[in-house]
Parts: C-alpha cells; sequence; structure tokens
C-alpha cells in the first residue's frame, strides 16, 4: 500500500483564539474548532473599585463546565470576605444553596496553623452570598486567588454542583487557604455568577471564565 503525502501549502492551519486543530466532518482535512476537554476562554472582567463583577451573559448550553480563574484579588476593605451568588432565571442572584466548607492557614512568623471545618460559613437551604475566601487584606502586596468550577449549569432535572479553591494573604499576615463545595438546589437553570466582597469594593484584579464541553 503507496503512502500518501500531506501538502501542507493546502491545509489552512490560520490560528483561531482558544480553537484546536482537527479533522473536519468528512475527514479529508484540518479545521479549527473546539475539542473535548479544551478550556475555551469565554469573558474577562477587570476591577477597577467595582462593587461586584457581574458574568450576565454567556453561561448556557453550550459547555458542560464553566470555570471561573481568580487573579489577584485585591479588596477595599481590610479583613473581610471574597463571596458569590448564583442567579437562576430571575434578575435577582439569590439561588438555594447548600455547601461545605473548610480551611487551613499557616501564619508568616510560624506561630501557628490549623485545618479547620467553617460551621458558621457553610450554607444550608440558604439564599445568601457564598463565602469563598476569608480576612482578605488590603496591604497593598495582598491579594486572593483561585477557581470556582460550576457544572452543568443549564441542566433542568438535577442541581447544579459547584467546587471552589482559593488562597488568600489574610490581614493578620498568614495564608489562607479554602476548599469550598456545594450545590445550588433548583432545577432552573443557573444563568449568570456575580463575585463581591462582604465589605468594600473589589479594588483591583481579574476573573476570567472558561467554558469546557
Amino acid at each position: 500500500m503507496a503512502l500518501s503525502k500531506v501538502d501542507f501549502n493546502n491545509i489552512n492551519v490560520t490560528p483561531a483564539a482558544s480553537k484546536a486543530l482537527k479533522w473536519n466532518s468528512s475527514a479529508n482535512g484540518f479545521e479549527t474548532g473546539d475539542l473535548g476537554g479544551n478550556m475555551v476562554l469565554l469573558s474577562t472582567q477587570t476591577a477597577s473599585s467595582s462593587a461586584n463583577l457581574t458574568f450576565a451573559s454567556g453561561i448556557d448550553s453550550t459547555y458542560k463546565e464553566y470555570v471561573f480563574k481568580f487573579i489577584d484579588i485585591h479588596g477595599s476593605y481590610d479583613d473581610t470576605f471574597f463571596q458569590v451568588n448564583f442567579r437562576d432565571g430571575s434578575t435577582a442572584y439569590d439561588a438555594t444553596k447548600t455547601s461545605t466548607i473548610f480551611r487551613t492557614y499557616h501564619f508568616e512568623n510560624d506561630g501557628g496553623n490549623a485545618l479547620e471545618y467553617q460551621t458558621e460559613h457553610d450554607k444550608a437551604q440558604g439564599t445568601g452570598v457564598l463565602k469563598l475566601a476569608q480576612g482578605c487584606g488590603n496591604d497593598n502586596d495582598m491579594c486572593t486567588v483561585g477557581t470556582l468550577t460550576l457544572y452543568d449549569p443549564s441542566n433542568t432535572t438535577f442541581v447544579k454542583h459547584f467546587i471552589a479553591r482559593t488562597n488568600t494573604i489574610h490581614a493578620s499576615d498568614r495564608t489562607y487557604e479554602w476548599h469550598v463545595a456545594g450545590y445550588c438546589n433548583v432545577t432552573d437553570a443557573i444563568d449568570g455568577v456575580q463575585f463581591s466582597m462582604a465589605s468594600g469594593n473589589i479594588d483591583a484584579g481579574t476573573i476570567k471564565m472558561y467554558g469546557i464541553l
């Protein structure tokens, strides 16, 4: 059997943002497109003394997972919480949630460390904001980073699970790592996600939203 050679001059490999090169539907050429498992950047929001960063569009049935990346989130107030809430089809960000939270921490001066469950911060069928990071400091070099993943938000049969992990420079000079998980106990689609600080504004920082097929 003779081997066929590919004529690279006849292949369109023009790059496209957040796309991969794959075979076309006829398997006789290449095209750009989404591949399962790829993270596709959908939206970027950058804070500037912002009351909140809200993703009010782009969350639909196109993707099964939506991943939010928190980059250098810096609040205007000292020793406050970074938090989130979800919209389930109305105009309000008040979806009913049940969650679980635990944290680890370690002081800069090695004065203490712990692994603890956070009973006072979890939710049991609550509609208020969900805390994602504790004690965020507002010194010039302090910030919060992390990730939140929202699963299958447009599904109208099952609840909507989420998992978050953050790390914060606490106002008292220690590293706080939070692990948050739970679900929006609604069968309506989740179509919006809003991030804010418990006190003051999001002074600076970026949140990126990605979709995963």
